[in-house]
């Protein structure tokens, strides 16, 4: 019995050592130069790694690896694509634009330019709720998801890339929105318009545009100016009437004997007049 126990044990320990070896070719003590392995082999283990490590570094190297060693294979081509991936999956957006622009500038006409021009307009709309009052990455990524749409309508990224177009933009209103808050919050009514104006005039299809006109009323009846806030509050019943927004704006006028009427000659005016003949909103 203590002979079979023995041979079991050696068994087991032999399979156990070829297991380990087996499994030694990535990363292992005796792991063998990169340059013998395949451009498959590199690319697949960068595969792996990207989706099982928790740093996408670790599987970038191999995709990095693949183009440095077999440059001219259709396994460089993927594993360039695959980099930017990777990148951005770790949050890493220069590195991200810097290899999918050099994808763009490398294959152009390639199957994946699309997403490639897509990864680069994300890596933008990604960092917008990090980047406080400074809309400059806001405009990037507006600009990269309208790239997008224009030049590839009919990929499978163009109608994600409307979608987040239209948030991008709703964020700017939105952004507009805030800095008029704090100006009409702090009686600077002036600064507060101009912000609500912008909204207005700009920003129309936006979710902002109701309240935005709320608040140009609420500004224009602190200064006075009781012709500007009517036409405000009519152009909100106009487009707006089922919106609590209206209801407020109707119940600061009857509080000093005005209604929603479009009057004078403003700018609100112009609009009042061309929203009723169609060519607005």
């Amino acid at each position: 019995m203590a002979g079979v126990k023995s041979g079991a044990r050696f068994l087991f320990m032999a399979l156990l050592a070829a297991t380990l070896a087996g499994c030694a070719g990535f990363g292992g003590p005796s792991e063998k130069p990169l340059d013998q392995y395949t451009a498959e082999e590199l690319y697949k283990q960068g595969e792996l790694k990207l989706e099982t490590e928790r740093k996408p570094d670790d599987g970038i190297k191999y995709f990095q690896e693949v183009e440095r060693l077999y440059p001219y294979s259709e396994f460089a081509k993927r594993a360039l694509i695959m980099q930017a991936f990777g990148y951005h999956k770790g949050k890493k957006y220069e590195e991200a634009r810097a290899a999918a622009q050099r994808y763009l500038d490398l294959y152009p006409g390639d199957e994946d330019a699309p997403y490639a021009l897509y990864l680069m307009a994300l890596s933008y709309y990604d960092q917008i709720d990090e980047v406080g009052r400074d809309q400059g990455v806001t405009f990037q990524a507006l600009t990269g998801m309208r790239d997008v749409i224009e030049q590839y309508p009919d990929s499978d990224y163009a109608r994600s890339a409307m979608l987040k177009f239209d948030l991008a933009f709703d964020h700017l209103a939105g952004k507009e929105m805030e800095i008029g808050r704090y100006y009409l919050k702090r009686g600077n009514y002036t600064a507060a318009i101009n912000r609500f104006r912008t909204v207005v005039q700009d920003y129309q299809t936006t979710s902002h545009t109701a309240e935005a006109l709320h608040r140009l009323t609420e500004a224009y009846l602190a200064l006075g100016l009781t012709d500007e806030a009517q036409t405000a509050a009519a152009v909100l019943g106009y487009n707006y009437r089922s919106s609590p927004f209206y209801e407020d704006s109707f119940r600061l006028l009857r509080g000093k004997g005005l209604a929603p009427e479009a009057k004078g000659s403003g700018w609100l005016a112009t609009i009042y007049r061309q929203m009723v003949r169609g060519e607005w909103m």
